[in-house]
Parts: structure tokens; C-alpha cells; sequence
């Protein structure tokens, strides 16, 4: 599906069931580097149980015009006018790592648009190695290879996926390939976010973290720090997960997922 905020296009993955108001609607928020089809798996299920998926291309990414907003409160705000844009009240948040991060945000800055929460692969403080992150900001291949040899855990890098024949981590790099001028921006972003534990200590719907038991990006030590901030958060740790548990882990994702939005 396509929509315009702030007279730009924007475009997000609807799961393959076209947009109805009267249904409750569900953003899925990708993180640096990635975009939309990260959320292939969960976006479909949820589409066809009820839900209105709207799986964002963030600006300058995927199919989406730049160019890429360069904060996390931006992109909050962004989020917040994608949802006034699709004529709907209230929308849950299911964001992944940086976009985790903009969900967190939102949830707690535009209170009166989000219904639930979800944040996957998330920590109370999301700095980045200087080395990486110079590395994106120069557009090198080596950031695309850091990101998804630390991103997915130590099982996916010997296979694993349920779709026979689909590499893990050749996909992975295809699409960061694919965002490579929006990767340096994105971690930038990152490094800079300062909010996230005042950010949590506002939020109030109904919100779950998802952390993978082998990250190695966002220990889950920095999920439970974050959940203990918000009020009647649940924590779910993703065994055999590192932080991409979405594709690493996509069942187990999905269940802890149905059970908050």
C-alpha cells in the first residue's frame, strides 16, 4: 500500500488483505538499515486474523522517498502523522531495535495514538562502536557485515530457516545493501537517543518486549532494565534468538506477539 506524509510517498507492506477502518491496525517499525520485509511472516498472520497491517518503509528506505529522518523523536512524530494519515485513532506499535526505539517514543509522546506495544531487540541505551558506525556513515560494505554477523545469533549463522533454501545471512545483507545510505543515519539516531528510560516511565497501554537469548546487539540485560520503567510491562526472552528474532525465531515471535496486539 501506498500513502503520502508530508507530501512525500511512503510505502508499507499491508500483509495481502486491503486497509479497513473499522478494524484494529497494527504498524509494524523496521530498524536501521532494514525495511518493510523483515516483517513478512508476522505482517501476514496478523492481516489475516483481523488486524489492519500497515509494515513501514521509515523514510529513505525500501520503497519509501528520503531522505531518512536523522532522530528518534522525528521519526516518533513521523509515526504519529503516518497514523493521523490513515484516518484510524489509535494504532499498536510493534517496533524492532531502532524502531523499537521510534515505538517507545511515540507510545510515550502521542499517548492518545497507540493501543498497545511491542518492542523487539530493544535496551534502555542503544549506543553504537564508534568503529561501526563510522563505518556506515562512509556507506563501506564492512557496516552491512557487521551489523547482520553480530545481528543474527550464533545458531542462524549455520542455517536453520524454515524456508528450505533461504540463507539467513546472504538475505540479511541484500537488504541492508539495499539501505546502505540510510544505515549511517539510522545508527547515528541510535547513539544519540538519550530518552529511552524517561520515555518508558510515561508509557501506559498494554506493552511486551521481546528479547532474544543470544543478542549480542541488545543484551537481555538492557530489556530488563527497560521493562522494569514501564507499568505493567512483560518481558518474553526467545530462546535459540539473537536479535533478529523475528526471523530467527518466527512462531515464537508471532505467539508472544498475538498476546499483546
Amino acid at each position: 500500500m501506498e500513502l503520502r506524509v508530508d507530501g512525500k510517498r511512503v510505502f508499507a507492506g499491508d500483509g495481502g488483505r486491503p486497509f479497513k477502518p473499522e478494524q484494529p491496525t497494527v504498524l509494524f517499525i523496521h530498524g536501521a538499515g532494514f525495511d518493510r520485509t523483515v516483517w513478512t511472516l508476522q505482517a501476514r498472520y496478523f492481516a489475516h486474523h483481523g488486524r489492519n497491517v500497515v509494515a513501514l518503509d521509515l523514510p529513505g528506505h525500501g520503497r519509501s522517498e528520503g531522505p531518512p529522518l536523522p532522530s528518534i523523536a522525528e521519526l516518533a512524530a513521523w509515526v504519529a502523522r503516518v497514523i493521523a494519515g490513515l484516518g484510524v485513532e489509535r494504532a499498536a506499535l510493534v517496533g524492532h531495535s531502532m524502531g523499537g526505539l521510534v515505538a517507545l517514543e511515540a507510545a510515550a509522546s502521542y499517548p492518545e495514538r497507540v493501543w498497545a506495544l511491542a518492542l523487539l531487540g530493544v535496551s534502555e541505551s542503544m549506543r553504537v562502536h564508534p568503529a561501526l558506525l563510522a563505518a556506515a556513515t562512509a556507506r563501506e560494505h564492512s557496516a552491512a557485515e557487521l551489523v547482520v554477523d553480530w545481528g543474527l545469533g550464533r545458531r542462524a549463522h549455520l542455517g536453520g530457516y524454515r524456508a528450505p533454501g533461504v540463507w539467513m545471512t546472504g538475505a540479511g545483507l541484500r537488504v541492508i545493501e539495499g539501505n546502505i545510505g540510510a544505515l549511517g543515519i539510522d545508527l547515528a539516531a541510535c547513539n544519540a537517543y538519550a530518552g529511552a528510560p524517561a520515555a518508558a516511565d510515561k508509557v501506559r497501554c498494554p506493552t511486551l518486549i521481546l528479547a532474544g537469548a543470544d543478542d549480542r546487539m541488545t543484551p537481555l540485560a538492557g530489556a530488563n532494565a527497560l521493562v522494569k520503567r514501564i507499568n505493567g510491562a512483560r518481558l518474553v526472552a526467545i530462546p535459540a534468538s539473537g536479535h533478529m528474532m523475528m526471523i530467527e525465531q518466527p512462531d515464537a515471535t508471532l505467539v508472544a506477539l498475538a498476546q499483546v496486539v
